[in-house]
């Protein structure tokens, strides 16, 4: 007949040991003053039975939750799903790896009332911040409080821990390949001109155009192109100025740009060139595809995580992923 395997506590360990309570937790935790061989004794025993330390009762012990807080904008659109999953997949997966979990909140604008519940609740240990703005006050609040947080994208408040991609470089590159195939007027279309990316990738575009010994004309520079009529707009005064090519700085864009140049009747790319500074599968699939920058997204999840478990004390072995990017040359720029 089976018999159910015991599952152990501390008490029980102590009581099977002759020791005390105290000795099995710093054996355990490996800090405080007992014996090496009452340690071993401790730990030869746990390792026999299998004995898992209860996590609320270790958080407890420790002032620790062993929960994390990730917050999303409130202004995501559908669009900027795959790469809030994508972050979100490998933020999990290095918690989970390291017995942390992770709570999802969301932030609307500048409204500090969520993140202010969650620190006075004391409901995490640290924050991860998925969208950097420019003068943040959800930072500055952070960094007055003390809470242990990092950024996914740049900041520009000192003393701010954060991961991104080179938004800079690769927009350049991009840009340059697109100038070198004999386009004279690109056009950009951009979105929320807070977003430090924005920046990032405004500045690698006009880098691009110095490079190559050629300026930028400024008045075909459309930023907050956030729907529709805004990127019907754009493109018609990029078309009267006589623009042969457009450069989108997201997907999103793109995808809008493809529909209103199919609506105008114009073909791409014998017309006009298109490209985006961020990829997706959608740009993969269009007809015709669309040339664009890809990264490595799961990782910039993956090395935020590990960054903030690096604040909180965890002893992280692993070291960073790579977040390196590519050039994808598809049919929009032949």
């Amino acid at each position: 007949m089976e018999t159910e395997e015991k599952i152990y506590t501390i008490e029980d360990i102590a009581n099977e040991l002759g020791v005390s309570k105290t000795t099995v937790s710093r054996a355990i935790s490996g800090k405080g003053r007992i014996s090496r061989h009452t340690r071993e004794r401790v730990l030869d025993f746990i390792e026999l039975h299998d004995y898992r330390p209860n996590v609320i009762a270790r958080g407890l012990a420790q002032s620790k939750t062993y929960n994390l807080a990730m917050i999303m904008p409130m202004d995501y659109t559908g669009s900027d799903a795959p790469f809030f999953k994508e972050c979100t997949n490998g933020i999990c997966e290095i918690a989970s790896a390291n017995n942390y979990d992770i709570l999802i909140s969301v932030m609307d604008g500048q409204d500090l009332s969520q993140i202010q519940r969650i620190v006075t609740n004391r409901k995490v240990d640290g924050i991860i911040i998925s969208r950097s703005v420019a003068r943040s006050e959800a930072q500055r609040y952070l960094l007055e409080k003390k809470i242990p947080f990092v950024v996914i994208g740049r900041s520009d408040l000192s003393g701010v821990q954060w991961v991104d991609n080179d938004n800079q470089e690769s927009s350049k590159e991009l840009t340059e390949l697109m100038l070198m195939k004999g386009i004279k007027k690109l056009a950009l279309l951009g979105g929320d001109q807070r977003h430090l990316v924005t920046k990032c990738r405004l500045k690698g575009f006009l880098e691009a155009h110095e490079a190559q010994g050629t300026a930028a004309d400024k008045s075909l520079l459309f930023f907050d192109v956030d729907n529709y009529l805004k990127v019907q707009k754009s493109v018609e005064e990029s078309l009267e100025a006589g623009a042969d090519g457009i450069i989108c700085m997201d997907d999103s864009i793109a995808n809008m740009v493809l529909s209103c140049l199919r609506e105008k009747g114009i073909h791409i790319p014998s017309q006009i060139k298109l490209a985006s500074f961020y990829d997706s599968p959608q740009l993969e699939i269009n007809t015709p595809t669309v040339t664009s920058l890809h990264f490595n997204t799961r990782e910039l999840g993956k090395n935020a995580c590990l960054s903030l478990l690096k604040q909180l004390g965890e002893d992280i072995q692993q070291e960073e992923y790579p977040l390196n990017y590519q050039v994808i040359l598809r049919e929009s720029t032949k």
